[in-house]
């Protein structure tokens, strides 16, 4: 490449580095993986190299990382010492490279090193003065983050006070570690906001980074982050000898730290310690993409001193990429426990880090007609851990003409009941659509709808595999004989199903919408429509515009209701329930006026209570005509404050809203009386 076209390429990668740190530091929302971006800054660090004269200040190879603009709700804040980036090592031979330099730079023949996991998530900074945490933040462009403290103290991982366990605690010092969410979390958290109608996240780490900035803490505490501590920035008070020390130390003091770190004396370990965590790397419960290797001795580390925007003296070795390119052959249409009819691409078997992959989501309509995908492309897939592989994106230039647009069905593909569309996604609204079987049985058995022990996710497989489950309905025609047929069934086990289920038959009406799994209708929602219909049968002739006049039901909820009862199979569910020996226990009109004493009063509970579970605490006070919501707002009643609340008192208290202690709630309960004024 001579002169001149390297002064355009390198304008160009400056161009697409600049965008891609935009989309990931300030959006949120990358659109290339990090191994394109890996590659992509790689070239740019080479032409420079090769033409240095061309090297300026705002390069992104100069710079710790993209600024972020202010104004977008979080303060920003200085870190006492610049949070840089690592230096990438992408095989042996890059590693043994630095390897040769830090001997050369200390002028000794064998370095020990700290080998850590690089955990794939949010780096961030917790300041503790004389042993207390008083602000937390991201990293941001290294010199300043921004301030997500009250997001930050709702991880328990972070200890709000430092533990002394023999240890000196410093006048002031910053913690550095990583903010993630297991892959397990993850799922869990994109099939609830696939239910909700959201857009799920590309992968844990995006989780975990938008789930510590959220204007709203309750937001951030209602998912279950973990923080890895994995060293320190600017420290007062305290001195170390090594990265080891540091590490035992932060563990010593109340923080999360790697159980399987390595002390590697030299080379040779170095390279066994990456080995073992890259063998363990899908079995691990979050995602890592490679191993962190520090020099161990502070004063070592000090001599080799930092680059621009590295250090000298650490290292990540990744692991392969696990992307690929293949050949999209079709795309089926899957449904989801819940419904939700979700778009997954057929693949030209393609290796991608040691596993054949076959299959990757195209999450939803909008993703893929965005990202311009036709069955026949050329494609870009990606391999993260347990999630299922993602298509990322085509590769136009590779079209032969004879590629075909993908369409979205109009009916279920299990069972040819047309689909609803709610937000970015389609839904099949049919309980007995046979793919939704599992997860509708699961939750008609929870502890919430009819409440029958015994009936785990490992028994109603067992019970559909051998056809003795087609419907939620067939769980009340169970028999003991058809039972103890089966594998690991004896007399008494199969009894005890059957007195649990005989036990359930009789069900309060509010239970009983419930464990239908009517769409938006959750505890709440059950609840308001049992105070305004006196029977199912007057609830199944419901119209959209009486569902609306109860106050708390709106158009999506009462259209939902309306949908529920319109579809034959629902209604022949039903029956079938009610044929079994259901009973549904109606509430009494005159009992139901007289308990309403928290009509239009709404709880928020925090901490730990001890006269009733959460769940118990929240069904009393939606059974006295109230509402418990999750999150404290302008339009909470009461807050009710159990042993070691959260940050839920403090903006109770930030918004004047009442507080009860809980025997206060409890006496209220007892009396069917609101509490008096405050004194």
């Amino acid at each position: 490449m001579n002169r001149e076209q390297a002064i355009k390429r390198i304008e160009q990668l400056r161009q697409e580095l600049n965008y891609h740190n935009y989309r990931y530091y300030v959006l949120d929302n990358p659109v290339i993986s990090d191994a394109e971006y890996d590659r992509l800054f790689r070239e740019l660090e080479e032409l420079e190299k090769q033409f240095p004269d061309l090297v300026t200040p705002d390069s992104p190879t100069q710079r710790v990382g993209a600024p972020r603009p202010e104004g977008l709700g979080f303060e920003s804040v200085t870190h006492l010492v610049p949070m840089l980036s690592m230096e990438d090592a992408f095989n042996e031979a890059e590693f043994r490279d630095f390897d040769r330099r830090v001997q050369e730079g200390l002028g000794v023949k064998s370095v020990e090193y700290t080998g850590e996991p690089k955990f794939d998530g949010l780096s961030s900074s917790l300041t503790y003065e004389n042993g207390i945490f008083i602000r937390g933040a991201t990293r941001g462009d290294g010199v300043t983050g921004e301030d997500i403290t009250n997001n930050l103290k709702t991880i328990r991982t972070i200890p709000l006070r430092l533990l002394r366990n023999g240890h000196p605690i410093p006048t002031r010092i910053e913690i550095r570690g990583e903010v993630i969410m297991t892959k397990a979390d993850f799922r869990r958290l994109n099939e609830e906001r696939l239910r909700n109608g959201e857009q799920p996240f590309a992968n844990p780490r995006n989780a975990a980074s938008g789930s510590v900035r959220q204007l709203d803490p309750a937001v951030t505490a209602s998912r279950k982050l973990i923080f890895f501590a994995w060293g320190v920035g600017g420290v007062e008070g305290v001195h170390f000898e090594t990265q080891w020390e540091i590490l035992q130390t932060l563990r010593e003091w109340g923080f999360k730290v790697y159980s399987n770190i390595r002390l590697c004396h030299g080379l040779k370990e170095a390279f066994s310690y990456y080995q073992e965590l890259l063998s363990l790397r899908d079995e691990l419960p979050f995602e890592i993409d490679g191993v962190v290797f520090k020099v161990n001795s502070i004063a070592y580390q000090q001599r080799l001193g930092t680059k621009t925007r590295s250090p000298r003296w650490m290292v990540a070795y990744k692991f392969p990429a696990r992307q690929a390119t293949t050949k999209l052959l079709d795309v089926r249409f899957q449904v989801g426990r819940t419904g939700i009819v979700t778009p997954v691409a057929i693949l030209q078997p393609v290796q991608i880090s040691g596993v054949t992959v076959s299959r990757a989501t195209l999450h939803t309509e909008e993703l893929f007609l965005e990202k311009d995908i036709h069955i026949g492309d050329t494609v870009l897939v990606e391999r993260a851990g347990d999630v299922i592989p993602e298509v990322v994106k085509p590769i136009p230039e590779k079209r032969t003409g004879n590629e075909k647009p993908v369409q979205m069905p109009t009916h279920c593909p299990a069972c040819g009941t047309e689909l609803e569309k709610e937000g970015a996604y389609y839904f099949c609204p049919n309980i007995t659509c046979p793919e939704q079987i599992k997860g509708r049985v699961l939750h008609l058995v929870s502890k919430r709808a009819f409440d029958i022990d015994g009936m785990g996710e490992k028994i109603v497989d067992q019970l559909m595999q051998e056809g003795l489950i087609r419907s939620p309905a067939d769980v009340f025609y169970l028999k003991k004989n058809d039972l103890m047929r089966l594998e690991r069934w004896g007399e008494k086990s199969a009894q005890n199903l059957m007195d649990q289920i005989e036990k359930a038959k009789k069900v309060s009406f509010e239970r009983f919408l419930f464990a239908l799994g009517i769409r938006h209708v959750g505890e709440f929602v059950a609840h308001l429509l049992t105070q305004h219909f006196s029977s199912l049968e007057e609830l199944q002739h419901a119209t959209e515009d009486e569902l609306m006049q109860i106050q708390g039901i709106g158009p999506e909820v009462a259209r939902s209701v309306v949908d529920f009862f319109r579809i034959p199979q629902n209604r022949e569910t039903i029956r079938k329930i009610l044929a079994a020996g259901v009973e549904i226990q109606y509430p009494e009109a005159e009992k139901e006026q007289q308990d309403l004493f928290l009509q239009g009063k709404t709880f928020v509970f925090t901490g730990g209570l001890s006269r009733y579970s959460r769940d118990e605490a929240k069904e009393l006070v939606m059974k006295f005509g109230g509402k418990a919501s999750s999150n404290v707002s302008k339009n909470t009643d009461f807050v009710v404050v159990g042993v070691d609340p959260g940050s839920k008192l403090d903006k109770a208290r930030q918004l004047g809203i009442r507080t009860l202690t809980e025997e206060e709630f409890v006496q209220m309960i007892e009396r069917r009386k609101l509490p008096g004024p405050n004194t």
